[in-house]
């Protein structure tokens, strides 16, 4: 039998961090980008309810597959179990990776 893999997936979105947890995440067919698929959440069973997890699951619901930037992720862990998934705020020792990470052809470089 198979283990399940399960994903901790931490990136920034809109001046937060986001932690998701997901069953794949892989390179996208886009440059760039990273794909996460099968996102998990808690089936509350009871009336306690983490605020942070519904705002993630309200936003997320629905969605099968969601694609981030490759400059956003600070970091992927393949983790036993599933953790809350949660949105914190960006501290001081966290910045995004600087944009754009190429310069296309034809940016006014002649060379």
């Amino acid at each position: 039998m198979s283990k399940e893999h399960v994903y901790r997936i931490r990136f920034i979105n809109q001046d937060k961090i986001y932690e998701l947890y997901a069953r794949d995440i892989y390179q996208g067919e886009l440059y760039g980008f990273v794909v996460i698929e099968g996102l998990m959440f808690d089936a509350h069973t009871t009336v306690v309810v983490d605020p942070s997890e519904e705002k993630l699951k309200t936003e997320f619901e629905g969605v099968s597959q969601t694609i981030i930037p490759m400059h956003a992720v600070i970091r992927i862990d393949e983790v036993e179990k599933r953790g809350t998934p949660k949105i914190a705020d960006v501290g001081s020792n966290v910045s995004p990776f600087p944009s754009p990470i190429y310069t296309p052809k034809g940016s006014g470089q002649e060379g």
